[in-house]
């Protein structure tokens, strides 16, 4: 067998017309893994995947519509400047937060093609903490050196300057613990970024775990050292990796819906 590789897609309009329906289809999956694994709190939480026909665009979900609803087309697409376009989904409504934030990750960030922020209970419990991950499993690795933590919380992000600031701090690196607030994850890939998102979302509950285990004991965690961690992270933390590692995630929803990605010209 070979070894499985993202899907690839040409360079002709039809393609790219395939290329969009796919993103969609699996955008609108990701939102319903989100949902199943509880990632949701009232309206709060999106996430975006660039448009390969407009790369100045993002599609995201409507506001207000439970992530386990959430279909391809339900989804909208928004430029950069926030103007809702006409290949959206019905329900017009956007989140002003999720443009702020996202809007200033896919400008600063031409390689991110999927981010993720939602209200995750372990995430938002770490966040508290304004740290970063301890190097203290092999899935932490995942994480070294490649996560940040923003430390400014000003609120619910109403304003881009607070966007602005958030995609600063995220810099290069595929991850950003925001202080008070939650997780936000952004890779190459939908499914890297739901991969990464649920490992970070572990890591956080893990390290809570494990600091009041051994607090308890009067103690401290046992730390992986920093050539260990660093040469972990080449295995699991790279994009191929966080691709590779999310498809299972798809593969059960579509087993459990019966529901696979089809192509039907427009």
């Amino acid at each position: 067998m070979s070894f499985p590789r993202p899907r690839v897609f040409g360079d002709s309009l039809e393609a790219k017309l395939e290329e969009r329906a796919f993103l969609k289809f699996r955008l609108a999956q990701a939102f319903r893994i989100f949902g199943k694994l509880g990632y949701d709190e009232g309206v709060a939480g999106h996430v975006t995947v660039r448009d390969p026909i407009k790369p100045d665009c993002f599609w995201v979900n409507p506001f207000g519509k439970h992530f386990t609803l959430i279909q391809p087309s339900d989804l909208l697409l928004v430029s950069h400047t926030g103007e809702i376009l006409p290949e959206s989904g019905p329900v017009r409504l956007l989140n002003t937060a999720a443009f702020a934030i996202h809007s200033a990750i896919h400008t600063a960030r031409p390689d991110v093609l999927c981010a993720a922020h939602s209200h995750s209970v372990f995430g938002r419990a770490y966040a508290s903490l304004g740290k970063e991950l301890d190097m203290i499993t092999q899935d932490s690795c995942a994480f070294y050196e490649d996560h940040a933590v923003y430390k400014d919380f000003r609120g619910v992000v109403l304003e881009a300057e607070e966007g602005a600031n958030i995609a600063r701090a995220l810099g290069r690196k595929k991850a950003v613990i925001l202080q008070n607030h939650g997780l936000l994850v952004a890779t190459s890939s939908i499914e890297a970024t739901v991969f990464f998102f649920i490992s970070l979302e572990k890591c956080c509950q893990v390290q809570l775990l494990a600091d009041a285990a051994a607090a308890g004991r009067g103690s401290s965690t046992v730390k992986i050292r920093e050539d260990e961690a660093k040469d972990t992270y080449r295995t699991v933390g790279t994009m191929r990796a966080g691709w590779f590692s999310g498809l299972p995630q798809f593969d059960i929803l579509e087993a459990r819906e019966g529901v696979k990605f089809e192509y039907k010209k427009e």
